[in-house]
């Protein structure tokens, strides 16, 4: 099939990239408005009860978390001087009249309740709920943000909350995303036309590069009309899209050049470089998509969304490189070497058994036992503190501390007693009349008040703090009775993002209630999200292994090295993962980084650098094991197999594993805490792979595993022959097509 692939991309050169012009305009066109239909959230199970908790407080009650804060601050005296008391009521009142606003409170407005009081008595909040879709949100608060943001000379006024806060994350990203770009595009071309030693061969991987990703937008933006999709899934289309393109551009023009080497015109080269680096590449570009597909087992629409542009991308990347790269070396032919900066050397045939990684497979395979002991003991020392993680979700602190949005946060965080918008809300519907139910209410109220991180309870029947009544209803107390039911509001006196904020939700949802009820709040969130994320991670897995696994079977006919491969991976991610855990959960680097460590780890990150980072690990894998099987199925000997694949591809592997870095490496300039992990923990993930993963442990496994690697059960060994993917036989200087031969001039 490739090699009629082959045939066919050779004839119809110019039409396919007639075709592939075509297809950018359009994705460009359609498709560069991407980032405005995109959304900010999709953090939370839709599912989970913390957002069903959300969901009543809406459709039922009305109301809801506040998510926008203002932090108002004395210009001179305290918060209860006459002109503070005049101005703050003031704000609240012109708030509270803003479209899209509802529940707008404040210090002043609640007769000068304490806990929206600062403890120095210079601060107090003004809280409201900005409703709508995300969307609606993020545009009316980048209204509203600049408008409140202000010194009325008796008051200075700073916007702070939920919604303004991911509307900065949202803006941070997009800038850092072309800041990235900026920087590693400049730096990827020059390493290109070092590694390919000519200009136009050190183009071509962008060219694929752009058509993946733009086509990935173009994709992007139809799938978002359907179903929510996460902004932050433009950073996955950037990497991937050209960390890929090069790593296939790579392995294709690298086989092409070999080819022409060997003695094939430029024509045949082609048909032969479809029919074998082509094979590996749509077989590797699968085991990634698998990888990233599994993402879809997880309810939260921001890991979704990472499938959607994961697996767009990854095929878009293989066909680029399988289709439009062919038809382009086809109309260079020998000029794919033009503006070459090592003419002379790259005319002489490249010589086997000699060089750099000639020297390093041979060390190996005479020293397997050594090698391998020592490189796993290192790895799993790496790992180790991946043994002390805690997860969390992210909040203001993902944001260096310049953000306006965060300096808010902070001082909230620091200066007052309570967490006011940090609340947790107990929802109980079907309870009838909630005025005939007040004795109950009261009683749980009272009860909910002394456990052991509560500040307050707000209810119908009034304020409660360390089980007694503190303060009776005030006017705004009918907000927490509805037609059929009521809520609570819990207040902790812990940071909602800890152990402290998890176990206190526990506590709530273990308290004995008169009533049926449901609990959310951003500490529930993070409970619910933990429990249901981590609960579908072994099905994820399980997916990922068991068709690496079979794919793996099917290139090779072998059960043993598809079970070495992924203990290999295995082995390198947790590595990564340890050293991600030192880095940004314990703080280290934090200086030169610039981010400020909270003691967790983003709880969604490790899931998804997981599927990224094992997709690309079996990149290279295919791409060694590709040349390996070739070998032996040519020679039949295990040990020399193993060398000549890594001879053939370490170079390869590792200018591809550099350059994916450099892309990788970009996004850790980020301001952007979870950014920075991300893009970090997949450059270190990468490098390990390529060079301890493939250039030590690969060769020694298989050199102590001899014969053995190639071993399947009889049954298996049947149906590998039936089913199994083998190496196209493109036969050299076939000449039958007239179309081929003339394409030789």
């Amino acid at each position: 099939m490739l090699d009629a692939l082959g045939r066919f991309t050779v004839r119809r050169r110019w039409w396919i990239l007639a075709g592939t012009l075509v297809f950018l305009a359009v994705a460009g066109i359609v498709g560069g408005g991407v980032a405005s239909r995109l959304s900010s959230g999709g953090f939370s199970d839709p599912d989970a009860e913390s957002s069903r908790a959300e969901a009543l407080l809406d459709d039922v009650f009305h109301t809801g978390d506040p998510n926008v804060v203002l932090l108002v601050t004395a210009a001179a005296g305290d918060v209860n001087s006459p002109e503070v008391a005049a101005a703050g009521a003031a704000l609240t009142a012109e708030l509270a009249g803003e479209p899209g606003i509802t529940d707008a409170v404040s210090y002043w407005t609640l007769g000068s309740a304490p806990p929206l009081r600062s403890s120095d008595s210079s601060q107090a909040l003004v809280l409201a709920r900005l409703v709508g879709t995300e969307e609606d949100i993020d545009a009316r608060i980048a209204e509203l943000a600049p408008a409140y943001t202000r010194d009325d000379g008796a008051v200075q006024v700073a916007v702070g909350g939920f919604a303004e806060v991911f509307r900065q994350v949202g803006e941070q990203v997009e800038n850092d995303l072309a800041f990235a770009e900026t920087i590693a595009l400049p730096v990827v071309l020059i390493l290109l036309i070092l590694i390919f030693g000519s200009v136009v061969a050190g183009l071509l991987p962008l060219a694929v590069g752009a058509f993946a990703i733009l086509g990935t937008f173009l994709a992007l933006t139809v799938i978002s009309s359907m179903t929510e999709v996460s902004i932050f899934s433009l950073n996955l289309t950037t990497m991937l899209g050209l960390g890929l393109a090069i790593d296939y551009s790579l392995f294709v023009v690298s086989r092409y050049r070999e080819e022409m080497r060997r003695g094939l015109a430029p024509s045949d080269a082609v048909v032969r470089t479809v029919a074998t680096a082509g094979r590996t590449v749509l077989f590797s570009a699968l085991t990634v998509a698998i990888s990233l597909g599994a993402l879809l087992v997880f309810p939260l629409s921001f890991l979704r969304s990472f499938a959607y542009a994961g697996v767009a991308v990854v095929l878009l990347a293989a066909a680029g490189a399988v289709v439009s790269l062919p038809a382009l070396l086809a109309v260079l032919g020998r000029r794919v070497d033009a503006v070459s900066l090592r003419r002379r050397r790259s005319a002489r045939p490249a010589t086997e058994g000699s060089g750099f990684w000639h020297w390093v497979a041979t060390a190996v395979m005479r020293r397997p036992v050594s090698i391998a002991a020592g490189v796993t003991f290192l790895l799993l020392v790496l790992g180790t503190p991946f043994l002390r993680v805690s997860f969390g979700l992210p909040d203001d602190r993902v944001l260096p501390v310049s953000a306006p949005a965060r300096q808010v946060q902070d001082q909230i965080r620091e200066g007052f007693p309570t967490g006011e918008t940090s609340m947790l809300t107990v929802v109980a519907t079907g309870t009838g009349d909630p005025g005939v139910a007040q004795v109950e209410i009261d009683a749980y109220a009272a009860e909910l008040s002394t456990l052991d991180g509560v500040a307050r309870v707000d209810a119908l029947t009034g304020s409660y703090s360390a089980g007694v009544l503190v303060a009776p209803p005030n006017p705004t107390s009918p907000r927490f009775a509805g037609p059929d039911g009521t809520w609570l509001s819990v207040v902790p006196d812990v940071e909602a993002m800890s152990a402290k904020g998890e176990a206190l939700v526990h506590a709530v949802r273990d308290t004995g209630a008169p009533f049926e009820v449901l609990v959310g709040g951003p500490s529930a969130q993070l409970v619910d999200s933990k429990a249901s994320l981590f609960g579908r991670v072994p099905v994820a897995a399980a997916l990922i292994a068991v068709v690496t696994f079979v794919m793996l079977f099917l290139m090779t006919g072998s059960v043993v090295v598809p079970a070495k491969a992924l203990v290999l991976n295995l082995l390198s991610l947790t590595a990564t993962f340890g050293a991600m855990v030192w880095i940004f959960q314990d703080g280290h680097l934090a200086g030169l980084l610039d981010f400020s460590p909270t003691g967790r780890i983003d709880t969604t990150t490790p899931i998804l650098m997981f599927c990224v980072a094992f997709g690309l690990s079996m990149d290279y894998e295919v791409f060694l094991l590709s040349r390996i099987k070739e070998e032996y199925d040519r020679s039949g000997d295990n040990t020399a197999s193993v060398v000549a694949g890594l001879e053939r591809t370490g170079r390869i592997v590792t200018a591809a594993a550099l350059l994916l870095a450099v892309v990788l490496g970009a996004f850790a300039t980020s301001k952007v805490m979870f950014i920075q992990l991300f893009g970090l923990g997949l450059a270190l993930a990468v490098l390990l792979d390529a060079t301890l993963i493939r250039a030590t442990l690969v060769p020694a496994f298989m050199r102590l595993a001899g014969a053995a690697n190639w071993w399947a059960p009889a049954p298996l060994r049947r149906l590998h022959a039936r089913f199994g993917i083998r190496e196209g036989e493109a036969a050299a200087g076939q000449e039958a097509d007239p179309e081929l031969a003339g394409a030789r001039r």
